[in-house]
């Protein structure tokens, strides 16, 4: 049977056209539901206040360079989304007296302007902008990782993508947007030879660092939570980590606090990775092929699916 056409963007895949029984299922899960998802190789972990949540996500950044040495230097990717996790991390480094000497910090993604080029650091939407001002600004010039040690898919793509090969990922954050991606592994146009069916779930997996094209529910979510409601602001495109560097991650960490998906997507992801339901329209759940999942849930954002007026 042919799948269904997107609700909210005809020309592209997105997890509207995912089966309406399996959307059904996903819709009933209680939090109780969601904490007995887990299974090896994918955690379920919940939170109960945000205080704790985000010192959990600032502390994977701390520990992490804890762990590198001159003979094994090993980082982090982190995203912008949330940001809140970053001033802590300065903060501890700063208390601990972590010397970063031999960590790395790998940026997630950036936007691209209309001339196909990374947006400078001073757009006001600018991710390495936020990384710089929100985390590494604020670490003692003392302990500072030095600047080669910071790697942003800006300029030189294949030359970004290499340092996963140069240097070990312990983890990967991340959060998750509206449209079901991690940075910004958007599901693609409907269109060509995927003008019946998105790409199998292996051909999406073979996508490294790229610069891609925004799915609108990605620039409408980022218009509403980043520019004050200015969907002009927002770039149609933007450079982005891939599976391909994601899958060179030891773990891959996601961090729901409820402010950049809803109730709905929080669960859909996490049912589809538990069941090992990989589909490109929905590229969260390609994560269920991934040896090393964990799904961090603060139990306050969680929130129902039941229709509710406003």
């Amino acid at each position: 049977m042919a799948r269904p056409i997107s609700k909210v963007a005809p020309g592209w895949w997105d997890y509207t056209t995912l089966d309406e029984k399996l959307l059904a299922d996903v819709a009933k899960l209680s939090v109780k539901d969601l904490q007995q998802l887990s299974r090896p190789g994918f955690q379920v972990k919940l939170y109960e206040t945000r205080e704790e949540f985000y010192l959990a996500e600032a502390l994977e950044y701390v520990a992490a360079w804890r762990k590198a040495t001159a003979d094994n230097p090993v980082g982090i990717c982190g995203p912008i989304g949330p940001t809140e996790q970053l001033p802590l991390v300065a903060r501890i480094v700063n208390a601990l007296g972590v010397k970063l000497e031999h960590a790395h910090f790998w940026g997630m993604d950036e936007w691209v302007d209309a001339k196909g080029k990374p947006v400078p650091e001073d757009h006001p939407l600018s991710f390495a902008k936020a990384d710089m001002e929100l985390c590494f600004g604020r670490i003692d010039a003392k302990l500072r990782m030095p600047k080669p040690n910071l790697h942003f898919p800006t300029g030189d793509l294949a030359a970004y993508s290499r340092t996963y090969d140069q240097v070990r990922c312990l983890v990967m954050q991340g959060g998750q947007g509206e449209v079901k991606h991690w940075a910004f592994n958007d599901p693609l146009k409907r269109e060509g030879k995927y003008k019946n069916a998105p790409p199998a779930p292996a051909e999406y997996r073979k996508l490294a660092t790229r610069v891609v094209d925004l799915h609108p529910m990605t620039i409408i979510q980022n218009a509403r939570t980043s520019g004050g409601g200015q969907v002009a602001l927002v770039p149609q495109q933007a450079a982005t980590v891939g599976p391909v560097e994601t899958w060179k991650a030891e773990k891959v960490s996601i961090w729901h606090a409820g402010n950049h998906d809803n109730p709905f997507g929080q669960r859909l992801t996490a049912f589809m990775i538990s069941k090992r339901l990989p589909d490109s329209a929905c590229p969260m759940s390609l994560l269920a092929d991934h040896p090393n999942v964990q799904f961090n849930y603060l139990r306050s954002g969680i929130g129902t699916c039941a229709a509710e007026m406003h």
